[in-house]
């Protein structure tokens, strides 16, 4: 993807969903009537991290790039420069895929 020209703020993320499969594992073709939306994505852009109750800068523990899981109902859905993305807060990643 691009340079997106749209920085996060706080503790937040954008992310770009990564389609799931369109056949089950035994085989059967998934129609997109009955697909449930991944939830698995890849972090495009990375806030700069939010703050303590000091103010002092927490470093924010994803970067551009990971590939993350996050919960079935996170985030909010924005489109753009053309692409359909998710803006969340860290907290709501689950985990950063190997």
């Amino acid at each position: 993807m691009a340079k997106l020209k749209f920085r996060p703020l706080h503790d937040r993320v954008v992310v770009k969903r990564i389609d799931a499969e369109e056949k089950s594992k035994g085989g059967i073709i998934i129609p997109d009537t009955v697909k449930e939306k991944p939830q698995e994505g890849e972090i495009v852009a990375v806030g700069p991290g939010g703050r303590d109750e000091n103010g002092k800068l927490v470093v924010m523990g994803v970067k551009a790039g990971d590939r993350v899981l996050f919960g079935k109902w996170s985030g909010t859905e924005v489109k753009i420069e053309g692409d359909e993305l998710l803006i969340m807060k860290e907290s709501d990643i689950m985990g950063v895929i190997a």
